[in-house]
């Protein structure tokens, strides 16, 4: 199985942040960043569903700074195999064009299953994941708090207000997922420390520029 999983560098929620000089954008001097904690649910969902499939690639895709390598390096540290860090010294304000440079990147591949966390915690719009696939023409499911995926077909759980619904939809698909059912994993001992060895794949380019 092939997962593609769109993650984001985000300030850590218990890091003091202020607005920057020009007050539009936010000081990141002695700014903590992470993960966005939702699209570590994403990376271990991602991984859960190759463990199960017993072969495949998960990789980890990224809009931002280059400093979002360290990012994607936590991902890798989690399991995945390969990340890529489209550069770019600042992520667009408009989700729109934040989608379209990740649906320029994931375009074109046979992707399986395309994987993001329900929201980034810096931004809460919740729009990039369901226009990327619109751009992509595959199908898509917000909100998932459980996906069944038994060949060519998968059954996806959402959770709404006061129920749960029972979403059908096709192999293809990208999903927002909530949260994860399960404690996930830490980063291996191998890749822990700044002196670890990275003998997995991290691609940095150009926004918009795709690899040969």
């Amino acid at each position: 199985m092939k997962i593609a999983v769109c993650i984001k560098r985000v300030p850590d929620s218990e890091t003091r942040v202020k607005i920057a000089a020009d007050g539009k954008s936010l000081d990141e001097a002695g700014v903590k960043f992470v993960m966005n904690p939702y699209d570590e649910f994403a990376v271990e969902e991602a991984l859960r569903r190759k463990e199960k499939a017993g072969s495949g690639e998960v990789a980890v895709i990224c809009l931002g700074p280059a400093a979002a390598q360290e990012t994607i390096r936590t991902a890798l540290a989690m399991g995945a195999d390969r990340g890529v860090l489209l550069q770019a010294d600042k992520i667009p304000a408009d989700p729109f064009e934040a989608a379209r440079l990740i649906a320029a990147e994931l375009k074109g591949a046979s992707w399986d299953l395309i994987l993001f966390g329900r929201m980034a915690i810096d931004d809460y719009n919740h729009q990039v994941g369901p226009v990327v696939a619109e751009l992509l023409g595959m199908p898509c499911v917000t909100a998932i708090s459980h996906l069944d995926i038994e060949g060519a077909t998968g059954v996806a759980e959402r959770r709404e207000l006061v129920c749960s619904k029972l979403l059908p939809s096709c192999h293809r698909l990208s999903g927002k997922k909530e949260r994860s059912s399960a404690r996930g994993r830490g980063p291996s001992a191998s890749w822990c420390g700044c002196c670890a060895k990275k003998p997995k794949s991290c691609d940095s380019r150009p926004r918009g520029a795709r690899a040969a």
